[in-house]
Order: structure tokens, then C-alpha cells, then sequence
């Protein structure tokens, strides 16, 4: 395997392990459906930077981080549910989405396309994905409190609104460094179907986030295997995700219930 394909897979590994834990949370914030519609909103950025030809993660890393602002913002002064006003969001963005990618790149932008990876790339991901660890267990505690009891949370003087607004941020960041291998509709699936694997075989938040990323890896490293070898002319996205999917068929013969407190 040349240096390139080894960076590019460490760091699918690393966003991986990222999504897995992302997904525990967003899941136990019920807010799975509602993450998955925000990936979609890189789709714009995309098709923008292929246009003008920069790199794409510059697009949809801008399209992405707006799109979370306007969502966060709408909820706020609105008063309407997150998964309301991120699915306004969505149609706007995926329609504005789909008339500015180029029809070349579609499939590209779409679904991913696995690609070697310099050094300073491989780097500046796995920097992502630290944040991302990093700000999970900085906020852990406030994280799991708001989920128990939000009036609890805001008397003890946590932020529930840039709690949210945070949680959005890194949901963003972890599709962000996704986009490369799974594409803007399906870097998402790496969050939802993980998590629901993970649930079904943990008893505590703790069990619940290490089960996560270990189905979430497990799948990107079957998915790779597969894709490279059965399927090389179409991108791994799609075998990831089939994978994961076919990991959470598994868990519903074999894991234990689905507890409430995971």
C-alpha cells in the first residue's frame, strides 16, 4: 500500500472512531434524523468549489459551517423544533445543491470517492478529529445532564442554547472530515447506523460509546477490504454503509435490548 492510500485509510479510521461517538450522543439526544438531513447541507459548497475549481472541502466546509449557524439561529428566534427548521434548511440546500454540481462530479459529491492523501492532509484531519474527541469529553458531563433533566442543567448553570450550538458545530466537523470518503449523502450514515449497533449491546454510556466506534471502524475497515477488492470501480461509501447496515441486522439476532439509559 503506497504512503498516500495509508494516510487516506488511517484517517477514515480516525473519522471512524469520531462518528461512532458523535452518533452515541445524537442518539440519545434523539436527533439522529435530524443530523443526518444537516450533512447534506455541504452538497452546495461542493458543487461551488467545483465550479471555480478549489478544493471541494473548502466549499463544504463553508456551506456546512452557515448552514448549522442559520439552523441554530431559526431555532432560536423561531421557536421551532431543530429537526423543523434543519429540514427548510435541507430542501433549499440540496436543490441549490443539485443545479450547481457539475454533472461529472455528481456521483462524486453525492457518495465520495476514496483518494491517497498527503501528509499535511492526513494531518490537518486527524487535528479535526481530535477536536472532536477532545470537546465529547470536555462536555461529557453537560452533555449526559441536559439529556436527563435540561431544567437541572441550565439551574446548575449550563448553556442549554450554545450547548446545542456546539453539539451542532461538532456534527458538522465530523461530516466535514467524512466528505472525502463517503460523500454528502451518505457521510452521515456513518453516525446513524453505528450508534444503533452500538446500542443494542451496552448497558452504560460508557459501553454504549466504545461499542459505537467499534462498529463504526469495524465497518469502515470491512467496507474498505470489500470495496477495494469486489467493487473498485464505484467509491466506498456505499460498501461502508452496507456493511454498517448488515452489522446492525447482526446486532438485532445477537445483542441484548435496547436499554433506555445506554
Amino acid at each position: 500500500m503506497r504512503a498516500g492510500d495509508a494516510y487516506a485509510l488511517a484517517l477514515a479510521v480516525l473519522f471512524a472512531v469520531a462518528a461512532g461517538l458523535v452518533g452515541s450522543f445524537a442518539l440519545s439526544k434523539r436527533m439522529l434524523l435530524a443530523s443526518d438531513v444537516l450533512s447534506h447541507l455541504a452538497l452546495p459548497g461542493l458543487g461551488i468549489a467545483m465550479l471555480i475549481h478549489i478544493n471541494p472541502l473548502i466549499g463544504g466546509a463553508t456551506t456546512l459551517g452557515l448552514g448549522t449557524l442559520l439552523v441554530w439561529h431559526l431555532e432560536q428566534r423561531t421557536g421551532l423544533a431543530a429537526d423543523v427548521t434543519i429540514g427548510v434548511v435541507f430542501a433549499t440546500g440540496l436543490a441549490l445543491g443539485a443545479l450547481i454540481t457539475p454533472h461529472e462530479h455528481l456521483l462524486e459529491a453525492l457518495f465520495g470517492e476514496f483518494q491517497p492523501l498527503s501528509l499535511p492532509a492526513f494531518l490537518l484531519g486527524a487535528l479535526a478529529v481530535g477536536t472532536i474527541v477532545l470537546f465529547l469529553f470536555r462536555f461529557r458531563d453537560a452533555l449526559i445532564l441536559s439529556l436527563l433533566s435540561p431544567e437541572l442543567a441550565s439551574s446548575t448553570g449550563v448553556n442549554l442554547s450554545r450547548l446545542e450550538l456546539y453539539f451542532l458545530l461538532i456534527f458538522s466537523l465530523t461530516v466535514l472530515v467524512g466528505l472525502r470518503f463517503m460523500g454528502a449523502l451518505l457521510a452521515s450514515a456513518l453516525v446513524i447506523l453505528p450508534a444503533a449497533t452500538g446500542r443494542r449491546f451496552s448497558d452504560s454510556l460508557s459501553q454504549f460509546l466504545v461499542a459505537s466506534a467499534a462498529a463504526s471502524v469495524l465497518a469502515v475497515l470491512i467496507g474498505f477490504f470489500v470495496g477495494r477488492h469486489f467493487f473498485p470501480t464505484i467509491g466506498l461509501g456505499p460498501t461502508i454503509v452496507l456493511v454498517s447496515a448488515l452489522l446492525f441486522v447482526a446486532s438485532l439476532a445477537f445483542g441484548g435490548k435496547q436499554r433506555a439509559g445506554a
